[in-house]
């Protein structure tokens, strides 16, 4: 499949999305939405174990395109939210796959929402986070409310969202936004590094560890018990968790095929 507004590529089991729009810091428009749907269902379909998010040029995602194509935005914003947006934000969280969020450059309205939804992120010590929407007369949308109070907690979610002000690569590791930062030229390097992990690991496990973790962010004790047990029972009977007790009796590294 040839993407439009973005770049899509598969090695090593490692899918690697790039948002391509770099003479618009890779701003969101229907397009580069629609395609990032795609693009995460064509990695799963394609077999891959582990998808790394990124952008191309000095950004990773300025946020929605407000000029478009020229007509401006629609007058139903909560209309053009469901159409767009919510494809993509579902197609993530429902993915079985690993995702590394490769923060290249200024993360900032949705194109937050888009950084942080990876489930481990390397963020370039130069770029920042920003919610940017109170700027515009806008409330946070496409996730980034959940993501952001989930990560950092309700104070700071609101200091953040109210003031859209910046937030460092330091300060959003301090925060608990990110989870690496690293010198600007070493974040795909690392970002490919846990990828290339994660593509060699027991996928099913791990896809349902993504899951497991999100259901308990809004669950009590007593029901993630349960969702551990439903999914504990699940891994107990994948190829690989065979292959993991057989490697430890023959004291020898397992090999995972993903099974």
């Amino acid at each position: 499949m040839s993407y439009a507004a973005l770049l899509y590529d598969l090695a090593d089991n490692i899918a690697t999305i790039t948002l391509n729009r770099p003479e618009r810091m890779n701003a969101l428009d229907f397009t580069l939405l629609a395609e990032l749907a795609q693009a995460i269902e064509q990695a799963q379909a394609d077999g891959a174990r582990a998808l790394v998010l990124t952008g191309a040029g000095s950004a990773f995602c300025s946020g929605a395109d407000l000029i478009g194509d020229g007509n401006g935005m629609p007058d139903d914003l909560g209309d053009y939210l469901e159409q767009n947006y919510f494809p993509f934000v579902h197609a993530l969280a429902n993915s079985n796959i690993p995702v590394i969020s490769a923060i290249n450059g200024p993360a900032v309205g949705a194109g937050l929402s888009v950084a942080l939804a990876g489930d481990i992120t390397v963020m370039a010590r130069s770029s920042y986070l920003l919610l940017a929407f109170a700027n515009i007369g806008l409330v946070p949308d496409a996730g980034a409310t959940w993501l952001v109070a989930k990560s950092a907690g309700r104070a700071k979610a609101l200091e953040m969202a109210l003031l859209g002000e910046k937030v460092s690569a330091e300060q959003a590791l301090d925060l608990g936004l990110v989870t690496r930062v690293v010198d600007d030229e070493a974040v795909m390097a690392e970002a490919m590094k846990i990828a290339s992990k994660l593509a060699n690991g027991p996928s099913v496990a791990l896809g349902m560890i993504r899951k497991q973790v999100a259901g308990a962010l809004n669950s009590t004790l007593a029901e993630t018990i349960e969702i551990e047990k439903n999914f504990q029972r699940a891994a107990g009977h994948t190829a690989d968790f065979r292959e993991a007790v057989a490697a430890f009796a023959e004291k020898r590294k397992p090999v995972f095929k993903g099974e």
